[in-house]
């Protein structure tokens, strides 16, 4: 077996494992969180989907048709969650109806799920076209819709009055075991949660410390908090201009671009585009692998008031280049078994966003020190995310102090910080991953650094870290370890 099979019989050893533990755990009785659940997936799930031929959208109605299953299995899963006493903390998911009565509609046409029938290519033939659409039309109105009023009527007679009163998942039965065993899911470490909360803690000091660094640099006369507020409200800031907003973002992606080959020796074919968010938030949607789509980077062009300028430069680098764009566009490009191409580990994809974030300073951008103290509002998001996660699941926080404490530490509007922290509770360890993912590749890159001295070659390291596609964060150690330790024996031998 080559060192390529190896990796990908490891990988797919490592899938399997984690997929037998989960069935071992509770995960199917939470298939909701604060922002999405099944429901929002299914209704996501028409505009991530390739529709060039009649057999997708012979594919589609069948999906469609197969909706009331689906939609049974995840109800009573809930119903089984109730009877154990796994609901969700009440406050974290008041007004979730929401999520689901949005797809309630009384006209047909407004369905999300209408929209790829609205734009049936001309390649399929008129007799086909109608045919389609007289059947999804159908679906829609005499299946999707009635269960989706199914769902709701569970969800507002049945879950919510059986909500939980603790917000933290250790107060559940077995709960500690689970939170652990969620840690090391999303993670891919063997980290406790007390490591990583004194983790988030160093790391919310030193990244304040840099924060009062600039703070002073700009010789602003209050304090940290004073400065925040300042921040919010001056309107420079800001832009009232969608268009505005999008061509500064495109802006950043070319300057960025144009840098790439200086930082890295593997560069992506796949393209992307930046649209306005069609539903609130940035982030970014891989191609679908077929060549025939390119990657999309949404930017929320909603509320204008709640994408500060100042943050654009490292939200721009974490979503597109070199952040989720470059590193899953590599991954798709790598001649692996399909599987691989589409993996994804939150702490190594997430990790490397993060790390783009702060790789951006090298590459000469953050040179207004208002964007470089946006950088730091980010990654301070994150480290705070270590520290209130643990703090609710694992050290008895209650939710108010979680919220206390992230609106003390961070940039973000009183509004998210709540939505924030019931995301965090309402989803588990999740918000981990962003962090120590990206502590273990700035470690991977101290260790290169130290061991190779003037021998380091950053595009070299880059592409290591990139190379086999998403890992858990072990293997990506030990795939380094072996680089590394043939950098060292090249260098060795050229002396």
């Amino acid at each position: 077996m080559n060192d390529a099979d190896l990796v990908t019989f490891k990988l797919f050893k490592y899938e399997r494992e984690t997929e037998a533990a989960s069935y071992k755990q509770f995960d199917h009785l939470f298939p909701l969180n604060k922002y999405a659940g099944f429901h929002s997936y299914f209704a996501g799930a028409p505009a991530n989907m390739s529709f060039l031929t009649l057999a997708d959208y012979e594919n589609y109605l069948v999906s469609l048709a197969d909706f009331p299953r689906f939609n049974q299995a995840h109800i009573t899963n809930l119903r089984a969650a109730i009877d154990k006493g796994y609901t969700h903390y009440c406050e974290s998911v008041t007004n979730y109806e929401k999520t689901i009565s949005k797809h309630i509609v009384l006209d047909v046409n407004q369905s999300v799920f209408h929209a790829p029938i609205a734009r049936m290519p001309n390649t399929i033939s008129a007799n086909d076209q109608a045919r389609i659409t007289k059947s999804a039309r159908q679906l829609i109105r005499d299946v999707i819709i009635p269960e989706y009023q199914r769902f709701f009527t569970f969800f507002t007679t049945e879950y919510m009055p059986n909500c939980r009163q603790d917000v933290g998942i250790t107060a559940l039965e077995d709960g500690k075991d689970y939170y652990q065993y969620l840690i090391e899911y999303y993670t891919t470490t063997q980290l406790s949660a007390d490591q990583i909360h004194q983790m988030g803690l160093d790391e919310v000091a030193r990244i304040k410390a840099e924060m009062n660094t600039i703070i002073n640099q700009l010789e602003f006369k209050g304090n940290f908090t004073e400065f925040v507020s300042y921040l919010r409200t001056e309107p420079a800031f800001y832009t009232d201009s969608e268009q505005d907003l999008l061509e500064k973002a495109s802006y950043i992606t070319r300057k960025a671009a144009a840098q790439l080959p200086k930082w890295f020796g593997l560069l992506p074919r796949s393209t992307f585009d930046i649209k306005p968010s069609p539903d609130g938030g940035a982030y970014y949607v891989a191609p679908d692998g077929s060549g025939t789509t390119s990657g999309t980077y949404f930017i929320d062009t909603q509320d204008l008031k709640s994408q500060p300028l100042y943050n654009l430069e490292a939200l721009t680098l974490h979503e597109a280049e070199p952040g989720h764009h470059f590193q899953s566009s590599i991954a798709m490009e790598l001649d692996v078994p399909e599987f691989r191409k589409t993996l994804y580990h939150s702490a190594y994809g997430e990790g490397w966003g993060l790390y783009s974030e702060r790789l951006g300073k090298e590459m000469g951008f953050y040179q207004d020190p208002y964007s470089d103290f946006g950088r730091l509002t980010y990654e301070m998001w994150r480290a705070c995310r270590l520290v209130v996660d643990t703090g609710m699941h694992a050290q008895g926080w209650s939710r108010e102090k979680a919220i206390d404490y992230l609106a003390a530490h961070t940039a973000l509007s009183m509004a998210d910080v709540v939505a924030q922290i019931d995301r965090y509770i309402t989803w588990p360890a999740q918000a981990l991953s962003y962090k120590i993912g990206e502590l273990k590749i700035r470690e991977l890159r101290q260790r290169a650094e130290i061991a190779l001295g003037v021998n380091f070659d950053v595009r070299a390291f880059h592409d290591q870290i990139l190379r086999n596609g998403s890992l858990p964060l072990a293997t990506l150690e030990e795939l380094f370890d072996r680089w590394l330790a043939q950098q060292q024996a090249e260098v060795h031998q050229e002396k």
